[in-house]
């Protein structure tokens, strides 16, 4: 009840760092999307390069958070805020969407591959209509686990004058405010699992085989 009536006294600033909350999320993973996708069929068509490109993501997301989150709010064109909370996930999103997209295109049998060259379709085709429509599920997983993690992950920018839901958790620490914690808590937890339950839903719709 305590955690209710907090939530009723406090709503206008409980909606607004949700929103602000939602809103980073679905920012860096517009750009992480398009940006890491990309990569991933880039270096599964350029085994060269795939080696140091995995490696380079898995150092990334090894950088503590807060270090990260750090290092760009030093840089002068980024500072406080949200270009460099933004900046710092869009970096940690590269290790899980890279790797599936790479290992999703690279799992796809080899022989329809080949039964694709047979019927005389160029490289591109192969990509567009048999490589990525099979690799969808590994691809999602990796963008399931992301939301999640990215989810999470925002409410530590609140330490470099983020306003979202980090706020709360972070004051409802200093103050031993349990209802502040737990309203946190809770919001985040939600956006995790509605934005992966959507998720979801778009991966059986666009999932071969799957209904």
């Amino acid at each position: 009840m305590q955690v209710i009536r907090f939530i009723i006294s406090n709503q206008q600033r409980i909606l607004e760092y949700t929103l602000n909350h939602f809103s980073l999320v679905i920012t860096v993973m517009l750009f992480s999307l398009v940006l890491w996708f990309l990569t991933g069929l880039l270096i599964s068509r350029y085994q060269r390069i795939a080696e140091p490109v995995l490696s380079f993501s898995n150092i990334l997301f090894c950088i503590p958070s807060i270090s990260l989150y750090g290092l760009f709010m030093t840089l002068p064109q980024l500072g406080l805020g949200r270009r460099s909370a933004a900046l710092a996930l869009i970096m940690y999103a590269m290790m899980p969407l890279v790797r599936n997209v790479y290992r999703g295109v690279k799992s796809v049998d080899p022989w329809v591959i080949e039964a694709g060259r047979g019927m005389g379709m160029s490289w591109r085709q192969i990509l567009l209509e048999i490589q990525i429509p099979l690799a969808l599920p590994v691809v999602f997983a990796g963008i399931r686990v992301t939301v999640v993690l990215i989810t999470g992950m925002a409410t530590v920018a609140t330490y470099i004058g983020e306003r979202n839901l980090g706020r709360l958790i972070q004051h409802g620490i200093a103050r031993s405010d349990y209802n502040m914690i737990i309203t946190g808590a809770v919001i985040v937890s939600i956006i995790a699992v509605l934005l992966d339950y959507i998720l979801g839903l778009l991966e059986k719709r666009l999932t071969p085989g799957r209904v």
